[in-house]
C-alpha cells in the first residue's frame, strides 16, 4: 500500500477522516501494518500490500487475531484491548 492512500481513506464503518497508521514493515510500499479508525476503534489489517477494510461480518475472526497476536508488540495498547470488531482482551 502506498502512503499517500492514507490522504482518501476513510473508516467504512462511520466514515471518520483522518485514521491512524501504524507501520510494521515497509518496502517500497507498506507490506504489512494495521490502519486505525481513532473514533470506533475499529482497525483494519494491511497484508501483503493490501488494506483489508472489510466490514464486521466480512472479517475472518481467527485471520485477524492470528494478525493481532503477530505484531502485538507494534499495535498500541488500545487496540489490542478494545479495538473493533476483535481485540485479545480475553487472550492470556
Amino acid at each position: 500500500m502506498k502512503r499517500k492512500l492514507m490522504e482518501i481513506l476513510a473508516c467504512p464503518i462511520d466514515k471518520y477522516y483522518p485514521l491512524e497508521l501504524y507501520v510494521f514493515e515497509e518496502k517500497e510500499e507498506i507490506v504489512e501494518g494495521i490502519i486505525v479508525c481513532p473514533k470506533c476503534l475499529r482497525w483494519y489489517p494491511i497484508k501483503d500490500e493490501i488494506p483489508e477494510m472489510l466490514p464486521d461480518e466480512l472479517r475472518n475472526k481467527k485471520e485477524d487475531m492470528e494478525f493481532l497476536k503477530k505484531w502485538r508488540e507494534k499495535i498500541p495498547e488500545k487496540i489490542l484491548t478494545e479495538g473493533k470488531p476483535f481485540s485479545l482482551k480475553n487472550e492470556k
